[in-house]
């Protein structure tokens, strides 16, 4: 605790100081008359509780408009929609599918799941997403799909992977769970692939608690997929209910990601004094990007903070009411070798699962003078790092969300 001769808010609230954001972090999803309108009408209407109404229709329609795609199958979450990918591509026993070496576990877990083995392949030291130039020693001729995401704003360059798989005869999935609404060389992220995928997890761009949804061109996926799903009804759905909370949301998708895009450049900004931490930089990929940021990426140099270790330091601005946490595991460092095969001896994905930072969106639909605060935050850490390691009490980090 503090002595009384301390100027309490210049010390760390992880010590006993005040905090910075004394309410916390921004609550997400945000209070919203649009969403509470839905609610009544569901309420009035009975539509809430119906297996057939009129909003899983109509979200389709709109992700197929939005996305100018042929076809968008609603489900239960984005994990399973990468499942549901792989089945439609007719992934299955003895092949193997390509991945990143950091990537959000259930997409490892779901090659395994159809009965085929995950490819790792390291990540671009920049951006931290996965290296197209390893694609080339990972191929096989058991390879039967890539799977690409794009994560905490990071982008991976789809027009070099889809040429590249083209020539060597395989589909892609583009994971568009963290991008939703984002630009990708001038296309929607999850319009690249043969199949792309989002979420709406509880934390996520759009967000019904849970739910995904699979978009394609492809008619023999969409098909094979359905095919699979329907088993006297749907066994992966997304209700009603939950379609009728994202329709309003996706109005202001293109609006929200704006404000959140031009606050990054304010988060960039406030970080020049910081070296320690660096935004995931896409300055190797096409300019016609425009990421949407779930989570704001940031490669974590703890020499930079007197050696403060990483969980020290999220759960240091956690408690000054900035949503800071660690990032994914490394697959290849949370599976066991006999699981995967890998490509090389993946440094950068080794770097990663040690310094990946994420920052949560929320904070980035408020003011300027909000995101400024961060550096406030980050002097009192950087100035007080030794003690921290010293004297704090770090809580358990609170579960990771989905991709």
């Amino acid at each position: 605790m503090p002595s009384s001769e301390t100027n309490d808010a210049a010390f760390p609230a992880i010590l006993g100081g005040t905090p910075i954001r004394p309410s916390g972090p921004p609550d997400w999803p945000p209070a919203d008359p649009a969403l509470r309108e839905v609610l009544l009408t569901l309420g009035e209407s009975g539509d809430w509780g119906r297996y057939h109404g009129p909003y899983c229709e109509r979200l389709q329609q709109q992700l197929m408009d939005y996305h100018d795609s042929a076809h968008a199958v609603l489900c239960a979450s984005g994990t399973v929609a990468i499942e549901l990918a792989l089945r439609g591509l007719q992934v299955g026993h003895d092949d193997e599918v390509i991945l990143s070496a950091y990537d959000f576990k259930a997409n490892f877990q779901n090659v395994l799941a159809v009965g085929a083995t995950p490819v790792l392949v390291d990540i671009e030291p920049d951006n931290w997403n996965l290296a197209v130039a390893g694609l080339a020693d990972a191929v096989s001729s058991r390879t039967k799909a890539v799977i690409v995401s794009h994560l905490h704003g990071g982008v991976v360059t789809m027009s070099r992977v889809t040429r590249f798989a083209e020539e060597y005869g395989f589909p892609v999935i583009e994971d568009a769970c963290q991008m939703t609404g984002a630009t990708i060389e001038g296309r929607r992220a999850g319009t690249w692939g043969d199949v792309g995928v989002h979420s709406f997890g509880g934390s996520k761009l759009l967000t019904a608690g849970r739910g995904g949804a699979i978009i394609s061109n492809r008619d023999d996926v969409v098909q094979r997929i359905r095919l699979y799903s329907q088993r006297g009804n749907e066994a992966y759905p997304l209700s009603e209910m939950q379609a009728a909370m994202i329709i309003p949301q996706l109005d202001q998708l293109d609006v929200r990601n704006a404000r959140r895009a031009d606050n990054v450049q304010v988060l960039q900004d406030v970080l020049e004094r910081f070296p320690g931490l660096k935004i995931f930089q896409n300055t190797n990929h096409p300019t016609e990007s425009q990421p949407a940021y779930f989570k704001v990426g940031l490669q974590y140099d703890p020499d930079q903070f007197d050696g403060l270790p990483r969980e020290f330091f999220t759960a240091a601005m956690r408690a000054e009411g900035f949503a800071f946490d660690q990032g994914f595991r490394g697959l290849h460092r949370i599976h066991s070798r006999r699981r995967y095969r890998s490509v090389g001896d993946l440094q950068h994905a080794s770097a990663a699962d040690d310094g990946v930072v994420v920052l949560h969106h929320p904070i980035l639909l408020e003011t300027e003078q909000d995101l400024r605060q961060v550096s406030l935050a980050l002097d009192k850490i950087r100035d007080h790092a030794t003690m921290i390691q010293e004297k704090a009490s770090i809580p358990t980090e609170p579960l990771k969300d989905s991709t």
